[in-house]
């Protein structure tokens, strides 16, 4: 049984969403939408940076509790 405070592994499930969302570079290798004259396949790449960061510091957050003291 499972105390109250041990954070669930099924956090290091959202580490799967960077790379489902770049597995496959036929999905996205186009030029429009356009971002700043930047075609999609580079904008679109660009973008999954600050997301992959953003939940790789949730999931840490998450699985590794404060340590008090």
């Amino acid at each position: 049984m499972r105390s109250a405070r041990t954070p669930s592994r099924a956090w290091y499930l959202l580490l799967l969403l960077p790379f489902a969302g770049l597995l496959y570079p036929p999905l996205y290798a186009v030029e429009d939408p356009q971002l700043f004259g930047f075609p999609f396949f580079y904008w679109y790449q660009f973008a999954w940076v600050p997301v992959a960061a953003a939940l790789t510091w949730l999931v840490y957050r998450k699985t590794h509790p404060a340590r008090k003291g």
